[in-house]
């Protein structure tokens, strides 16, 4: 049954424009944006085969397009617009933190920021952001980029990524593909050279968060050493 011979008010469009996005389902959402079904299997339908395929609508930056078109009905041109989109949310969301002062200043706000930025990549990544003495981003950027369980990261190249941003303060982040975020040994020591590095030039390691694409780990707040 298409979505068109649905009542007005269950209707995914129409329920999104009277009650707002977020009182939509992961499938209703996606159907809003694949518009049309197949003959015999609604959008919602359409969307729901999609999220099983793909294990959850947040791995859908993760969907190449080779694994994109295996499913009928989805080409190359519906690919595009879903990337397009995708990077446009990343981008607003990094602007609106670029113009709010003060827009890291609570732990759910940081670990919205780095997982639009790393949260759902496939191979490890390192990103550090530089912000005020406000807490209000001056810059950010991956500094490294490895495998599915490795990346490499220099102090030397933090401190000066922060002395280039002239940031007093600085949080670093990176991503676990397997969705594991417990910390390794090796972010542990890591994370204590890069607090030891930065105090000496008199800049505050914030936090150190690890995420994947649904769990998420602070250092500061779990008060792991060196926090």
């Amino acid at each position: 049954m298409s979505i068109q011979s649905w009542p007005k008010h269950d209707r995914p469009r129409e329920r999104l424009i009277k009650q707002g996005a977020q009182a939509l389902s992961d499938a209703e959402l996606l159907a809003i944006f694949l518009r049309t079904g197949l003959p015999g299997k609604s959008a919602v339908d359409l969307a729901r085969e999609m999220i099983t395929q793909f294990g959850g609508l947040q791995n859908l930056n993760r969907v190449s397009l080779a694994e994109w078109v295996q499913i009928r009905g989805l080409g190359e041109a519906k690919y595009a617009q879903l990337r397009a989109c995708l990077e446009m949310a990343k981008r607003c969301l990094n602007h609106e933190l670029r113009e709010t002062p003060n827009s890291l200043s609570t732990p759910d706000q940081f670990e919205q920021f780095v997982r639009a930025q790393i949260g759902l990549s496939d191979v490890e990544n390192f990103l550090v952001i530089a912000l005020d003495s406000q807490l209000k981003v001056l810059d950010h950027k991956i500094l490294s980029s490895g495998t599915v369980n490795k990346t490499a990261v220099f102090p030397r190249e933090v401190l000066k990524f922060a002395i280039q941003t002239n940031a007093p303060r600085l949080m670093v982040a990176h991503n676990h593909p397997s969705d594991c975020c417990t910390p390794s040994s090796a972010d542990d020591r890591l994370t204590r050279e890069l607090s030891a590095a930065l105090a000496l030039v008199d800049i505050d390691l914030v936090d150190h968060l690890v995420v994947g694409p649904t769990c998420g780990y602070s250092y500061r707040l779990n008060n792991r050493p060196p926090f």
